[in-house]
């Protein structure tokens, strides 16, 4: 799959365009601002795709920013893992990565800036209280008995709150703004609270830590960017960042933007739903090949280019939409169908004797790693007596439309002969164990002399050079297609979304790389697992050659 060279538009790139024609700005700044609180999902890589994408079309500049202002559930680990998605997914940060935490002592003092203007106020009233107070969406909050605290007497008790002289929840530091505010947000709202956490970056300094709506803006001003894009949700918040802006002494001005984030068919992403998917064990962690990070598409076999062509397909607007998940299956799917070698496994084996092939050892015969790419090469495949072949490619009778192995009838094998099925063996249940077989020596790499018709091409591995594997099958972690609006989340796991099977690979596949996609041909595409070993191979499917949900589906 090549990736579309169109230069894709949009109301935020047509904002841009604008404020460049108008002088506005003269360089286009903008940033990635992940909380370093969990792993990346398909969502963050539409912001990446984003923002990043942005920067390098303006010849601009994108910052990778940590807001890390919540010391007690982030870790160092996910700032490695965040990076090395960025990355991955083929996108540079200018200069060293950044951190809200960098700019604490100038976020604590626009906070004392604040408190000396009268616009913010130490509230010691419960959580209880401070709810009580905050109104509904039809009513509006009323004052705290704080809030009328002098200046003086505030900024004593803020320096008190960061000596470490006050517990946790027994104050915060509030903006004043409008307690009758028609937004919530507005309604005076936490822009300080006591935390006694370890900092991954700033260790024990801080035992006070400012708020995500309070860092997020000044960091924004601080590093010059020029266009905050943000998802929906953040619409409201707008006006508490524009706020904060106008109400400090900061000289840069930034301006946010909202689109709508990413909604996925038969996912999930919302962080708190994540989370109670790999704590409660429902998935082996937070690369499980079902899970929609970033993480879990790289293990699963997905590549950088189809992500961002998946991005670029669905477009960035205003309006909440569900995007289909076919739509990116049909991204990994053209990507590879372009760029993964092809090679023979047999999933659901039974065993072929081909009672006239009478040579001793094994053939070596020749086959092309792609059918349309000759730079991709060929390789050496053993041919044998015995073989392995899917279960489901072979029948005692069937009509015309089954195109595979039936008895008495003749099927090619791919890259080999043309045999014959002579007769066969079961067990007491009636399943077949073994398949006897004919070939014609003079079909390799051509039709039989005698103008006999084979329409049917089936996959085989060699029995005596095959090499075991276990194969993963990764579905649809979901049966439905909105999962987020069940009542139970768990209700809803597809249990079919893991299905392991005990394979045969053909000998080309022992050393393969890691998370590098092949086609088991006739089978889907697949890749090999991190957790592979020398004795133990393990291949992932990464996505199936046709979409089997759709047919289903009708």
């Amino acid at each position: 799959m090549a990736e579309t060279d169109i230069r894709p538009t949009n109301f935020i790139r047509q904002i841009i365009d604008k404020d460049l024609q108008s002088g506005l700005h003269q360089q286009i700044v903008t940033r990635f601002p992940p909380e370093p609180n969990g792993y990346l999902h398909i969502g963050h890589a539409k912001s990446i795709c984003l923002n990043f994408g942005i920067a390098q079309d303006y010849q601009g500049k994108c910052n990778l920013r940590f807001d890390d202002t919540n010391p007690e559930k982030e870790d160092i680990d996910f700032v490695n893992s965040i990076k090395n998605d960025v990355s991955w997914l083929g996108f540079n940060w200018q200069d060293e990565p950044k951190y809200s935490s960098n700019y604490f002592d100038k976020l604590h003092g626009y906070a004392v800036e604040l408190i000396e203007k009268g616009l913010a106020y130490v509230d010691f009233s419960s959580q209880e209280e401070m709810r009580e107070l905050r109104g509904t969406l039809k009513e509006p909050g009323r004052n705290s008995r704080y809030r009328d605290t002098s200046v003086e007497k505030n900024k004593t008790e803020f320096a008190k709150m960061t000596a470490g002289e006050y517990q946790e929840g027994e104050c915060v530091l509030r903006a004043k703004i409008d307690m009758t505010s028609s937004f919530m947000v507005m309604r005076d709202p936490v822009i300080y609270r006591v935390r006694f956490a370890h900092h991954h970056q700033t260790g024990d300094k801080w035992c006070v830590y400012p708020m995500y709506d309070f860092t997020h803006c000044i960091s924004d001003a601080i590093e010059g960017i020029t266009h905050s894009l943000c998802t929906l949700e953040f619409q409201d918040n707008r006006r508490l960042y524009d706020w904060v802006i106008e109400n400090i002494s900061i000289e840069s001005v930034p301006r946010q933007y909202e689109f709508s984030r990413l909604n996925l068919e038969y996912t999930v992403l919302s962080k708190r739903k994540l989370i109670q998917l790999v704590e409660e064990g429902h998935v082996s962690g937070w690369d499980d090949p079902r899970m929609p990070t970033v993480a879990g598409l790289r293990r699963r076999g997905y590549t950088p280019a189809s992500i961002r062509e998946f991005c670029k397909r669905i477009g960035v607007t205003k309006m909440d939409n569900m995007v289909e998940m076919s739509m990116l299956e049909a991204c990994i799917r053209e990507d590879l169908n372009e760029n993964a070698a092809r090679a023979m496994a047999v999933l659901d084996p039974v065993e072929i004797t081909i009672e006239n092939y009478q040579q001793d050892g094994a053939e070596q015969l020749i086959a092309a790693n792609h059918p349309n790419d000759e730079s991709m090469g060929t390789r050496t495949i053993p041919f044998s007596r015995k073989i392995f072949i899917e279960a489901e490619d072979f029948r005692e009778a069937a009509n015309k439309k089954f195109k595979r192995l039936v008895l008495g009838k003749e099927v090619r094998l791919r890259n080999a002969y043309v045999i014959k099925a002579e007769r066969i063996e079961k067990d007491d249940e009636g399943n077949v164990t073994h398949i006897y077989c004919s070939y014609d020596p003079d079909t390799l790499g051509k039709d039989p002399a005698d103008g006999r018709k084979v329409k049917g091409v089936i996959h085989w591995v060699s029995a005596e050079h095959a090499i075991p594997a276990e194969i993963r099958l990764y579905d649809r972690l979901f049966n439905e297609a909105n999962p987020a609006a069940s009542e139970n989340l768990v209700d809803s796991i597809n249990p079919d979304s893991l299905v392991t099977k005990q394979g045969w690979l053909e000998p080309s596949l022992t050393n393969s790389e890691v998370g590098k996609a092949v086609q088991f041909e006739r089978t889907g595409y697949f890749c090999k697992d991190p957790s592979s070993t020398d004795e133990k191979l393990v291949f992932n499917r990464t996505v199936g050659l046709r979409d089997t949900w759709a047919r289903s589906a009708q």
